[in-house]
């Protein structure tokens, strides 16, 4: 008698290879989810930050970066911990100076440690007491801030005096030896164009490089008057000075024409006796038959001169 053989498709065993798959992994799925919500006692580790570091004082780069706790709490708890390992801020405000050492007590900051790592007191230990960070003094300097402007003006405006800062120093502290070879410090670019009115607002202390110092200001208020300008002339008498008495010096022209800018509500104030224009007979080389003419006097209020005719020709008579 002839035996007959059932032959299982092909897409029957692949079906069932993939049942059995999906329940082998749901199983282990659910005992791991059995697992997790179980008690356990594990030591897990935190990552510490530092944060508001005493501006009299330079915290030490060798430091506790991470400190040991005792957990007992669900499984899902204590994987958490170890999986996103989420930080601890170490507030410096709140530590203690003790024997030339920062103290963070773990346990005067209980409150603030358990809000940042939602943890509860009770079910957790930290391993240290106390967190102990070194740190050096730091000196303390007032550097006087010299602002960076790239300020261009509207046709006939311009500044009636120089911009003002306020305040115009600032207290930096840090390690001695960084902090005596700076002199000044600079803000970030203050940028205008087209200005007409006065401007004023903050600009920022420029801080590059300087990580290991500590600036009591960020920023700096400043405040620029613009007046309405207008543009002046005067004829002003040229004076040879250090002329030897046995010289008989003539000279052309003998007197010049200066231009400035002026602010508008002060042209009226504008006199020729209020400028000097002067050459000195011992520049003169060899060969050289002309004086230069220098603007040694003008009013304070008055910008942008230009001397019509620096060139002085000269005769000695003899």
């Amino acid at each position: 008698m002839r035996e007959t053989t059932i032959k299982t498709p092909d897409f029957l065993k692949k079906s069932n290879l993939q049942t059995f798959g999906f329940f082998l992994l749901f199983s282990a799925l659910v005992w791991v989810l059995v697992q997790l919500s179980k008690d356990y006692t594990q030591v897990v580790s935190i990552p510490l930050e530092y944060v508001n570091p005493p501006m009299d004082k330079s915290v030490a780069e060798e430091k506790p970066v991470s400190v040991e706790v005792r957990m007992q709490d669900k499984g899902f708890s204590i994987l958490y911990f170890q999986l996103f390992r989420p930080e601890l801020q170490i507030d410096l405000e709140q530590a203690r100076e003790e024997n030339g050492q920062l103290v963070y007590s773990i346990e005067a900051n209980r409150e603030d440690i358990a809000r940042q790592l939602d943890i509860d007191f009770e079910e957790t230990r930290f391993l240290a007491d106390e967190i102990i960070i070194d740190f050096q003094p730091k000196k303390l300097k007032r550097l006087k801030v010299v602002p960076k402007l790239n300020l261009s003006y509207a046709v006939g405006y311009s500044a009636n005096e120089e911009i003002r800062l306020s305040p115009d120093s600032i207290d930096v502290s840090g390690p001695e030896s960084i902090i005596d070879t700076i002199k000044e410090i600079n803000t970030f670019p203050l940028t205008r164009s087209d200005i007409s009115n006065d401007i004023s607002g903050k600009i920022a202390i420029d801080t590059t490089g300087l990580g290991m110092l500590s600036f009591y200001h960020n920023e700096v208020s400043y405040a620029l008057e613009v007046e309405k300008f207008t543009e002046g002339q005067v004829q002003v008498p040229v004076e040879v000075q250090n002329v030897p008495q046995d010289v008989n010096l003539s000279i052309f022209p003998q007197e010049v024409k200066l231009f400035y800018q002026v602010n508008l509500k002060q042209y009226d104030m504008v006199r020729p006796e209020d400028f000097s224009v002067v050459c000195d007979f011992e520049d003169i080389t060899e060969g050289q038959d002309y004086l230069l003419a220098e603007l040694v006097r003008k009013p304070e209020f008055v910008t942008n001169i230009r001397i019509s005719e620096r060139k002085i020709q000269f005769i000695i008579k003899r």
